[in-house]
């Protein structure tokens, strides 16, 4: 059904070049004729706080996955009730703003914009309209700043902006159409993910077994005297991260814009640019030019990099060596870098820094860390406990682990793949739907009835570390 849908069959020019042509029945007005701003402030600070994305719009604070950075008091922030469209100015050109559903209460250094007439513009189809790539370019054109990363939508300039739309009537079975696609997309993409994490256990099961027994079966066994770790091979030692390791170093803290670095430009990384035993490289944000580079914190080939604080509990302490870099990246503040002596087999501590009594030790470490929540100290890392064969063993033991594990990482590498293309095709439909490239009327007039998606389903097994990384930028 969706590969048949087929333009308007009438379209008019919206003298914008942006917009091009539109369909010939829609309307064309500037947002100052459907939205007013609004400056209600909160006076006691106890209203529901809302998040703004750029991912998910505005959603309550209390329903994210991640741990946001908390004001000491949020008497004076911004009320904002259902059907208020809410703008994040500094990054308005990502398009992190969204209409609320709810009432709560943002950011002071928000925009908020009340509908002027509701029911001409459908809340739902605003958010969509409105956070389309088409929209963040020209709130992007039309925001002020001496630089990129300090780039501001005004109020008089958003309001200046021409809002593109249908009736009421065909909004409605506009978003009909849309809940049905993204719907079905949503389940394709979850059966994969699904799929990924049972594949993430059965590689979890090969490493923990090989990284705390061996590869002998009938080797003789001792007690650990570590509860979480149990037996081990008797010739197998207990030793200390601090003592595998010349040092534990960490990055900074910079200015930089959500753009991947490009050409000559240097990037600095992500908290989430490791998990589960993998490096992202593109998990980075481009540095601000001029930014004067520490050779000290140049991430290299070869780098075992420790996520040392993540939104995400799920992703702190996650482990990943650099095998190949493309771009020119720094360390950052929440990432740290692990050098080992030369004796050690760092292949062979990647593993076990990626099995299941090493996650035991993170979740304790975080769990403890008073005021910290979601961040591993660093004197915890140093203490963490591992089990450590000789040498020749280990090396041994991490080409096995490698042989073994190869085929599952690159069926997980294919299916996250096809999991981005399907969120890329999504994001599209809706953009081509939203702006009248595609007329949905008669499909829409045809669709089956469908239980909605219950989006609260999902579990901590699926967890989306990208989407987590990505919620950094917005708040």
């Amino acid at each position: 059904m969706i590969a048949d849908l087929k333009p308007y069959a009438e379209y008019k020019e919206s003298g914008l070049p942006w917009l091009g042509q539109v369909p010939a029945s829609w309307q064309l007005r500037r947002a100052k004729f459907l939205f007013r701003e609004v400056d209600e402030r909160s006076k006691t600070g106890k209203e529901e706080v809302l998040s703004v994305s750029h991912k998910t719009g505005v959603t309550p604070r209390s329903q994210k996955t991640v741990t946001m950075f908390l004001a000491e008091s949020n008497v004076g922030h911004k009320i904002c009730r259902p059907q208020d469209l809410v703008i994040n100015t500094l990054w308005a050109w990502m398009a992190a703003l969204g209409v609320s559903m709810n009432t709560g209460i943002v950011s002071p250094a928000y925009g908020v914009y009340r509908p002027l007439t509701p029911g001409q513009l459908l809340p739902r189809f605003a958010d969509l309209l409105l956070r389309t790539s088409i929209y963040a370019a020209e709130y992007q054109r039309r925001s002020t700043g001496v630089s990129s990363s300090r780039l501001r939508l005004y109020p008089e300039d958003f309001l200046r902006i021409p809002v593109l739309f249908p009736s009421a009537e065909e909004q409605a079975v506009i978003l009909r159409f849309l809940d049905w696609a993204t719907g079905r997309l949503e389940r394709a993409i979850r059966a994969k993910r699904k799929v990924i994490a049972l594949l993430n256990e059965q590689k979890q099961a090969i490493i923990h077994r090989a990284v705390t027994r061996g590869l002998d079966p009938s080797v003789p066994l001792k007690p650990s005297g570590i509860p979480w770790l149990g037996d081990i091979p008797q010739h197998w030692v207990v030793r200390r991260l601090r003592t595998l390791v010349h040092d534990i170093d960490q990055g900074v803290s910079p200015l930089a814009v959500g753009f991947l670095a490009e050409g000559n430009s240097w990037g600095v990384l992500k908290s989430g640019c490791v998990n589960r035993g993998v490096f992202r490289e593109t998990e980075h944000k481009q540095l601000a030019r001029g930014f004067e580079i520490d050779p000290d914190i140049v991430v290299k080939v070869g780098d075992v990099l420790i996520s040392r604080a993540c939104g995400s509990p799920k992703l702190v302490g996650s482990v990943g060596r650099v095998k190949s870099l493309r771009h020119q990246l720094i360390l950052s503040d929440k990432t740290f870098r692990a050098r080992f002596r030369g004796s050690v087999n760092v292949d062979f501590m990647v593993f076990a820094m990626n099995c299941v009594y090493y996650r035991h030790q993170v979740e304790r470490a975080i769990s403890g860390a008073e005021g910290m929540a979601n961040n591993l100290p660093l004197s915890a890392l140093r203490n963490f406990t591992f089990a450590v064969p000789p040498t020749n063993e280990a090396t041994a033991i991490s080409g096995y682990v490698e042989s073994e594990t190869a085929e599952l990482q690159t069926v997980t590498a294919r299916l996250e793949r096809e999991i981005q293309l399907l969120r890329e095709y999504r994001t599209r439909l809706v953009a081509d739907v939203v702006t009248g490239k595609l007329d949905v009327r008669e499909a829409a007039a045809r669709l089956p009835d469908e239980a909605p998606l219950d989006i609260a389903e999902d579990d901590d097994a699926l967890t989306d570390e990208a989407e987590v990384a990505d919620e950094e930028l917005t708040e």
